[in-house]
């Protein structure tokens, strides 16, 4: 008895031991919280929007600082990430070079790093440079920028162009590096960040050259772990995910590169529910303009990586209260777009253009849906009506105008539409008078090419959903289910008079579209092999060389800007309730036929009207066929002969 007595306490004892021992162990286990954005767009205020169907008021600085010092109350080691494309998309970015407003407000936040995104280079190497100096000029505090592909030894090798000079003095200014090292209480973490192939091939005639993202980031990580004692590599990166593997770069990358714990993703505005997971890398992404901060928390297994305990993408909506002191500092920032922006158009930031009632799709929807959409619809009517009415130097009336999904930046929410609004829904680039917008351009094309215009919406869009086109004037029929290229059924052009034109494939007719769309044809021409070449022509038929010459000037001299354009036709609306602004006209509440999709498997309907491209992929199909015979047909002779020859052998 006593002998049961004494073991049984032995073995409480022993358990007592294992369990403090246990909780030591638990104890030490290091964790890390993480709060992230990426493409905020240079959304610093809420902003009215449509999600899930609905008006929504989302986003905010100020609301986003107070989710953030709730957190750090609880947790002062939080680490605070950006995955870039913090500029271009409201109208504070006209103050990007002299205010630098998007990444000082980063800096407010506490961000600790952020990258960069394409949007960044909207402004040109010039704005890039002039914002990174002007950040650095206000002494405050601001996120460390990391990017590792820069291949500035290439560049070298060629002899660096001017805009080189200058983004590497204000990179070197900026102290931009390949990755930094912080540490959050007891963990050390690297973080690295690049700049994708599809970030690449959306900023136009880039100043910089870059290095494969893969290879990059796989060297910087080897680096990081020989050199450095660190218990996490993260990487934001600026690449996105896809619906197809191929594609999907940060998912290639996770990988290609398994040494990477955590990829904050950006540039494809994905909203991810629950992250991608690849191995021991986890990849997360929190939609677009701050309308959700990511919030995460990990700790570290046995192992030495880390295991994702909770994840979540916060609502910032008008529940969260607005921090005071930072939306004061927005309201600074705001406050300068009137006087240094808007004046010279005649506009303020809050007047009202409009009336809406109608339930616009968004610009998600855009790039997501393959339809006729009322949104791009309005804006391609707005070029035509602005053009008109301007009576520019071309006397030729406008027979086409197209917008692509690729310029659509933000809808417009039912209620008052304002200057503000508009510029949100086109909110890029620069043009060659050094005032923020894209301006409108003014080219010629062939009858046989804007045949090909609805080819590449029909065929190449699926592939290059920036490039599905919104058109007035053009209008076409396509079936999802025929050959690619030999898509499109019907095609023609519908005038003034609301009557059917038949296109002439040797006539030249006027087209109107924006300076952005037309540096994008390449890459068209490109995913296509160059079969759906399109060359855009002056009004005598000489290509054109240069764009900037098509730019479309107003009569006091300056740049038709594209956002300006809608602005106008938004002026032009009828005032049918009497309340003395005008209203969106009800025809955008329901689909007019410019696109019509054909969802048909019949025979008849799947070979109906083919076109060259038909023919040159039946007569390509069919030489790949013959050669396969002919291999067939060479290797049957081939095993005969060897066979008849064996036979021939065993009979001597």
């Amino acid at each position: 008895m006593k002998k049961r007595i004494i073991l049984s306490g032995l073995l409480v004892f022993l358990l007592s031991v294992i369990g403090v021992f246990s909780v030591a162990a638990n104890s030490s286990t290091k964790t890390l919280d993480v709060m992230f954005l990426h493409d905020t767009h240079s959304h610093l205020n809420e902003f009215a929007t449509v999600e899930d169907g609905k008006t929504q008021t989302l986003g905010g600085f100020a609301k986003i600082k107070t989710l953030i010092n709730q957190q750090k109350d609880e947790n002062p080691n939080t680490l605070l990430l950006d995955a870039g494309d913090f500029s271009m998309g409201t109208l504070v970015q006209v103050v990007y070079e002299e205010e630098a407003s998007e990444i000082r407000m980063l800096g407010e936040l506490g961000m600790d790093v952020t990258t960069l995104g394409n949007h960044e280079f909207d402004y040109k190497a010039k704005g890039l440079a002039n914002m990174l100096n002007t950040a650095v000029s206000s002494g405050e505090e601001l996120p460390s920028l990391v990017v590792c592909n820069v291949d500035w030894d290439a560049m070298e090798e060629n002899g660096l162009t001017e805009d080189q000079k200058l983004l590497e003095a204000a990179f070197e200014n900026y102290d931009v590096e390949e990755y930094i090292v912080v540490e959050k209480g007891d963990v050390k973490i690297a973080i690295t960040g690049v700049f994708g192939e599809d970030s690449l091939d959306c900023v136009p005639n880039c100043p910089l050259v870059f290095e494969n993202p893969v290879e990059a980031v796989k060297d910087t990580v080897e680096e990081i772990q020989e050199e450095e004692n660190v218990d996490m590599i993260v990487c934001v990166s600026h690449s996105g995910t896809w619906e197809e593997d191929d594609k999907s770069e940060d998912e290639i990358l996770a990988k290609s590169v398994p040494g990477l714990d955590l990829i904050i993703s950006g540039h494809t505005h994905t909203k991810l529910d629950e992250p991608i997971v690849h191995g021991d890398t986890y990849i997360v992404s929190a939609a677009e303009y701050g309308k959700y901060l990511g919030n995460l928390s990990m700790s570290q297994k046995s192992n030495g990586r880390w295991n994702m305990d909770s994840y979540e993408l916060i609502t910032v909506d008008t529940s969260i209260e607005v921090d005071k002191e930072t939306q004061e500092k927005v309201d600074g920032f705001m406050n300068m777009v009137d006087s240094k922006y808007l004046e010279k158009f005649g506009y303020t930031r809050n007047q009202v253009l409009c009336t809406n009632e109608i339930d616009f799709a968004t610009s998600s929807d855009a790039s997501a849906l393959h339809t006729e959409l009322n949104l791009g619809s309005i804006m391609a009517d707005a070029y035509t009506y602005a053009v008109a009415k301007m009576s520019d130097s071309d006397p030729h009336p406008v027979d086409v105008a197209v917008v692509p999904a690729g310029v659509i930046r933000d809808s417009y929410a039912k209620g008052n539409i304002t200057p503000e609004n508009v510029f949100h829904s086109f909110s890029l680039g620069i043009g060659e008078d050094g005032i923020p917008g894209y301006p409108l351009i003014s080219i010629y094309l062939t009858g046989a090419e804007l045949k090909i215009a609805a080819e590449i919406d029909a065929s190449i869009s699926d592939l290059m959903t920036t490039a599905r086109l919104y058109t007035d004037g053009l209008y076409w029929n396509y079936n999802p289910n025929r050959m690619i290229l030999n898509k499109v059924t019907d095609v023609y052009l519908w005038d003034n008079d609301e009557k059917r034109v038949e296109l002439e494939d040797d006539k030249l007719y006027r087209v109107v579209t924006d300076f952005y769309t037309s540096q994008m044809l390449g890459g068209v021409t490109d995913l296509s092999y160059g079969l759906l070449s399109i060359v855009p022509k002056f009004a005598d038929g000489t290509p054109v060389e240069r764009y900037e010459d098509a730019v479309i000037m107003t009569t006091e001299g300056t740049e038709l800007k594209a956002w300006a354009a809608i602005a106008e036709y938004m002026t032009s609306f009828e005032d049918t309730d009497g309340d003395g602004v005008g209203n969106v006209p009800a025809k955008y509440a329901k689909e007019e036929g410019r696109k019509v999709v054909e969802d048909s498997k019949k025979i008849g309907d799947l070979l109906k009207n083919p076109n060259k491209f038909f023919f040159i992929i039946i007569a390509l199909v069919l030489v790949v066929l013959a050669i396969l015979t002919g291999i067939i047909v060479l290797i049957v002779k081939v095993t005969k002969k060897i066979v008849k020859s064996c036979k021939a052998k065993k009979e001597e």
